[in-house]
């Protein structure tokens, strides 16, 4: 898990993004292209054109960290927006980054049902 704060705002880069760029080229792309600051503690999320690797960027309070995860099967969910990029927060950088969509909430519900006098757990919605 990247150790984003809770608090901190996180930024997908919406389209594609040439994955052969480093620190140097994604920190431009931040400053160029979304008008935000690099080096303000949020993380910044760039997708490959085949969309199973994603790079994200972020400022500890001590360095720029580059971390990169590739999909083996499948692909990372993407927004489709018209926008330079969409704000995420911390968990739903945590679903991203285990393949999960974060894009849809639901809401789970629980309810206890009585079996031969056991009790147990289904999971309604």
């Amino acid at each position: 898990m990247i150790p984003v704060p809770s608090g901190s705002r996180v930024w997908l880069a919406t389209g594609h993004t040439d994955m052969r760029k480093g620190f140097d080229g994604l920190a431009s792309l931040v400053q160029d292209h979304l008008a935000r600051d690099p080096f303000s503690g949020q993380a910044f999320v760039f997708r490959g054109r085949q969309g199973h690797l994603i790079k994200v960027l972020w400022w500890d309070g001590q360095g720029l960290c580059l971390f990169a995860k590739r999909l083996e099967k499948g692909r990372f969910v993407w927004p489709a927006t018209a926008g330079a990029a969409a704000a995420l927060t911390p968990a739903q950088l945590a679903m991203l980054l285990e393949g999960i969509d974060w894009r849809v909430r639901r809401q789970m519900i629980w309810d206890i049902q009585r079996c031969s006098g056991a009790e147990a757990l289904v999971h309604l919605g």
